[in-house]
């Protein structure tokens, strides 16, 4: 899953998600585009939000024409979830919602894939009964995503620990090597973070086991909307794509130990 942060406008949409489609298939990923229509919980009250979902709707639907990909979106209001699944693949619950019930259950009832997001707020394993509100909407396809955890004042950490734990939810488990890297609030009007580290955390993500990444992409970000400090360099997208693939390979081709036998342990 890759994408701007939010949407800025059609023309800028459609190079970043034509470009993302180009390099996924050269690192032969299954490629879902992601675009926000509103940024609502964003830092300050004068900060940018995006088009809104009427005009961010039609514009992602026009771009699905234009490229035949799948789409996925925010919601951030239960009476958003139908009307966004007429024109996406998948849904979206972003991390500071994803223990709302109302909006989990309605994403659930459009029967659409739902990819939720680990509040930084929580334990790897309290996400379980945020997944089971989904399914108890109707939706049977839950993909989950690691995106750091609140540390201090100010700062994400990722505990790979908490993979197991994801995974035992029985979804897929992706991993956010964007926002990972943040660092919430640290411009005081509005987040920062260091890109810098998202190769590491994405090479990292892959050798624990992780399903897939989740990349937040621009072609400027300095001059970004919103997140610029961590959103990734579009024409760096491809190596990224192929770091992240060689370690998935390595890691699957490995051979497993399970539990029960580093507990069985001699000695």
């Amino acid at each position: 899953i890759a994408g701007p942060c939010v949407m800025e406008d059609q023309e800028g949409l459609y190079e970043i998600a034509s470009s993302l489609q180009l390099a996924a298939q050269a690192a032969d990923f299954e490629f879902v585009f992601k675009a926000s229509f509103d940024k609502a919980n964003r830092s300050s009250l004068q900060a940018f939000r995006g088009p809104g979902i009427d005009a961010g709707l039609k514009q992602l639907s026009e771009l699905s024409q234009r490229l035949e990909l799948a789409l996925l979106c925010d919601i951030h209001e239960a009476h958003q979830a139908a009307p966004a699944a007429e024109v996406v693949d998948v849904l979206q619950i972003p991390a500071f919602l994803c223990r709302q019930t109302d909006l989990l259950v309605a994403a659930g009832a459009t029967g659409k894939p739902v990819n939720l997001k680990k509040g930084q707020f929580l334990a790897p394993w309290q996400l379980a009964a945020a997944v089971a509100k989904i399914r108890s909407g109707g939706s049977t396809k839950v993909i989950t995503t690691e995106r750091g955890t609140s540390f201090g004042h100010g700062d994400l950490v990722v505990d790979f620990r908490g993979l197991e734990e994801l995974q035992n939810t029985g979804c897929p488990t992706l991993f956010d090597a964007s926002h990972s890297a943040q660092q919430p609030g640290a411009h005081g009007d509005r987040s920062g973070g260091q890109r810098r580290w998202t190769p590491i955390l994405a090479r990292a993500a892959a050798a624990a086991g992780f399903d897939g990444l989740y990349l937040e992409v621009h072609p400027e970000p300095d001059r970004a909307h919103s997140d610029r400090d961590t959103q990734w360099p579009l024409h760096l997208v491809e190596p990224l794509l192929m770091q992240f693939r060689r370690h998935f390979e390595v890691q699957r081709q490995l051979p497993s130990i399970e539990l029960e036998q580093i507990e069985t342990a001699p000695g």
